[in-house]
């Protein structure tokens, strides 16, 4: 199951140096809702591997998307060592397959 972040709970995920997804979305947003069900079958997927994947509801929160910048959701965000992977930063929808080469990417790193 996709963990459900806070500003506190994703700074600490970051700040751990652990690799860790943030998919930003909101109730009312089309987009992020078709994407719920693919980020949770990703978390799935992962579970028990060294990524922690979950979701920030902007509506809720709004100090993590406003530091990392995010305009338009979803967006998702990739971080690694305590700081985001410019590099895999994805907005709009997204394939399971674009996501899962995404954070094979992190965990390669």
């Amino acid at each position: 199951m996709a963990k459900e972040f806070t500003d506190a709970s994703a700074h600490e995920a970051i700040e751990s140096g652990a690799a860790v997804v943030i998919d930003f979305w909101a109730t009312w947003c089309g987009p992020c809702m078709a994407m719920s069900p693919v980020i949770e079958q990703l978390a799935q997927e992962y579970e028990g591997k060294p990524v922690e994947i979950g979701k920030y509801n902007i509506d809720e929160q709004s100090d993590l998307a406003t530091e990392y910048r995010v305009m338009a959701i979803p967006t998702i965000l990739f971080f690694k060592d305590g700081k985001m992977v410019r590099d895999l930063r994805l907005s709009g929808s997204q394939s399971i397959e674009t996501l899962r080469t995404n954070v094979e990417a992190l965990l390669a790193l």
